[in-house]
């Protein structure tokens, strides 16, 4: 049985069928989307989760559904995803694993992306025994790179087109960033 991430404030945990509504919604909206390449229909969107759902089925860890613990929504209902990937085998630095996040607009701008993220790399670290786990964002999205900054991720200068889009799309030219086991140790101990 997975077990759930408890923060502070949220939840990490297996994905529920109530998740798959408010994803696609999500999934569908300009703001949230902004800095991915299209917007999902339902169907993709619920595709998505039920991967997400099944590798931590499979796995025990992924891209948790995340939910508060107090508040308007603290009947454990989605306010988004966070958690752990193995990047794609075509990434020119796999293979590794990436830490990433996706919230509800609602649910920005009150610190959980930071918070669920910093749990999702203490299971990274602690749970799992990675050497390392890198993060990867177009180069225009400032928002996601201030969280892996806030994390204690080091830009590693090696900006890459991502290979699933075209390298003239405004999106293709990323980031990429990298916390090391002992990095993340320097960060929770100061």
């Amino acid at each position: 049985m997975t077990k759930v991430i408890e923060t502070k404030r949220l939840y990490l945990r297996q994905w529920q069928p109530a998740d798959f509504g408010v994803f696609a919604e999500m999934n569908a909206d300009p703001e949230v989307m902004r800095y991915f390449p299209k917007l999902l229909s339902p169907k993709l969107s619920d595709v998505i989760a039920n991967k997400c759902q099944q590798l931590i089925a499979d796995n025990g860890w992924g891209f948790w559904a995340v939910s508060e613990k107090d508040g308007p929504k603290a009947d454990n209902s989605f306010i988004g995803m966070v958690g752990l990937n193995a990047a794609h085998a075509d990434m020119s630095f796999a293979p590794c694993v990436e830490i990433a996040w996706r919230l509800h607009k609602d649910y920005w701008g009150q610190g959980y992306a930071t918070e669920a993220a910093r749990a999702a790399l203490k299971f990274a670290f602690e749970v799992l025994a990675l050497n390392e786990v890198v993060a990867f964002t177009a180069v225009i999205n400032r928002h996601s790179q201030l969280i892996m900054q806030r994390l204690g991720m080091a830009d590693t200068q090696e900006d890459f087109y991502h290979p699933m889009l075209d390298a003239k799309h405004p999106l293709a030219k990323h980031v990429l960033y990298k916390i090391t086991r002992q990095q993340w140790q320097n960060t929770i101990e100061n």
